[in-house]
Order: C-alpha cells, then sequence, then structure tokens
C-alpha cells in the first residue's frame, strides 16, 4: 500500500548537503585564474537535488533541472527565467543576455541539475561558455557516469576545479531524517541500521520507509517501534515485483 511521505521544514543537515555546500562555496571563494565548474555525482536517491536546493537557497544561486525534451533554447530561456530576464531572441542573443546577467554578480553561482541529459545531447560547451565568459561559478550534478562522460570533453574536464561524489546514507544521516520526518516517535537502532541497509544508504527510500514507521506506530498505537514492531512488512527497496507464475494468477 502506498505511503504518503510527510512534509519537513527546514534543512536536515546530511552530509551530502554539507559536502555540496563545501564546493560550492570552494567555487565561489576561487581565484580568479582557476577553473570554475564543479560537478557532483552519484547514484539516484543520494539526496544530490536536495542539498543543491540547500544551496541555492544559502547562496541565492539560479538553479535550473534539465528536462528531457529539452533543446539550447530551452535551457537559456529557464537559465534567463530564473535570472529575472525575460527570455527572447535567437539562441546566440540569450546566450549573450545569459553571460552578461551571470557575469553581473561572478559570486551567484549558477546551479544545472540533471546535467547528464545537456551532455547526451551534445550542448555542454554552451553550459562552459556561460561560465567562462562570465566567471559564476557552475556547479553541474549528475549520475554517478558524468564524470566519465565529460572527461571524453577535454575543453569542459579541464574547467573542473573540484569532484564531489555524493555518499550513501550513513546510520547518523538516518537519525537525522528520523528525528526529521519521525517526530514524536522513538526508532530503535537495530530498526534504523536495517532502514539504513535496505534502503541502500540511499535517502529518497529512507524517507518511504520512515513513513511507513508512522504508519505502522499509528495503526498500533505504539510510540516506540523496533524490528520486531516493523515485523513482516515489506521495505520500500524501489525495486518493480517479480512476475507472478501461472499458478499464482489461476482463478478458481
Amino acid at each position: 500500500m502506498p505511503v504518503a511521505i510527510p512534509q519537513v521544514n527546514g534543512p536536515i543537515a546530511l552530509k551530502n548537503v554539507a559536502s555540496f555546500m563545501a564546493l560550492a562555496t570552494r567555487l565561489i571563494d576561487r581565484s580568479p585564474h582557476l577553473p570554475g565548474i564543479g560537478v557532483c555525482h552519484g547514484p539516484s536517491g543520494y539526496g544530490k537535488t536536495y542539498a543543491s536546493i540547500f544551496a541555492q537557497n544559502k547562496t541565492r544561486a539560479v538553479r535550473v533541472e534539465v528536462g528531457e525534451s529539452w533543446t539550447r533554447a530551452t535551457f537559456l530561456r529557464m537559465v534567463l527565467i530564473e535570472l529575472g530576464a525575460e527570455p527572447r531572441g535567437t539562441i546566440s542573443t540569450m546566450a549573450e543576455r545569459a553571460k552578461a546577467l551571470l557575469g553581473d554578480n561572478p559570486r551567484r553561482p549558477l546551479i544545472v541539475d540533471e546535467a547528464d541529459k545537456i551532455v547526451d545531447k551534445g550542448y555542454i560547451e554552451l553550459v562552459r561558455e556561460l561560465q567562462e565568459h562570465s566567471g559564476a561559478p557552475v556547479l553541474l550534478i549528475g549520475e554517478e557516469k558524468l564524470p566519465a562522460k565529460l572527461e571524453r570533453i577535454e575543453r569542459v574536464a579541464n574547467r573542473v576545479l573540484d569532484w564531489m561524489p555524493a555518499q550513501p546514507c550513513d546510520i547518523e544521516d538516518v537519525e537525522y531524517l528520523a528525528r526529521a520526518f519521525c517526530a514524536g516517535l522513538t526508532i530503535a537502532p537495530d530498526l534504523l541500521d536495517e532502514i539504513r541497509r535496505q534502503s541502500q544508504g540511499r535517502a529518497r527510500r529512507i524517507v518511504v520507509n520512515l513513513a511507513q514507521v508512522q504508519e505502522i506506530a499509528r495503526n498500533r498505537g505504539i510510540t516506540t517501534v523496533d524490528r520486531s514492531a516493523w515485523g513482516r512488512a515489506e521495505f520500500y527497496t524501489s525495486k518493480a515485483p517479480r512476475a507472478r507464475r501461472d499458478s499464482e494468477l489461476a482463478v478458481a
């Protein structure tokens, strides 16, 4: 049964959030002669997007999340909208406008989430151009293979100041998430560690399993939940269910 994920107000101090902020700060404070691109990479569900939104709020960054259907023109339009400008004109006109606006405040980062899509579609050079001409820091976020993809484009790879591999949540991260999403409940260490293990350290899955903890506590009228109370309920792992055998589908 689907479980609703509770909403939390305010930041959660996961280690990836701290690492992303350190990367953003290093880029912002770099000397002018140093490269201005940073790359955060890792598997889906590691909390990269959440970390980037935290950094966006802290640094007033311009942040875009690249869509599957985006073209060069769409990308530039979205960057200009986030910069508060009206997106109009040709691709080159919009690119010049974006460079000028980013250059007006070279300490204000541009964060590009789902940057793999830009590399795959062959216009990552446009992002390099925006960085190089404006001087603004650019943070690229993508899946685990993003560094390998960028390495094949020497002009871009040479301008990467630092790489940040996102890490799976450790038990301390899980405890932070539990305090944020399960306020008023006590979750035993054995269950927290099992959730971490079953979720493979992926924050998104951990949050779904914590929602299940809340559901169990509510249904049973308890405020302390341990592995025993979890019982035989399945852990959320994102895995699709196996195909059923013919015998299981037989109608009596």
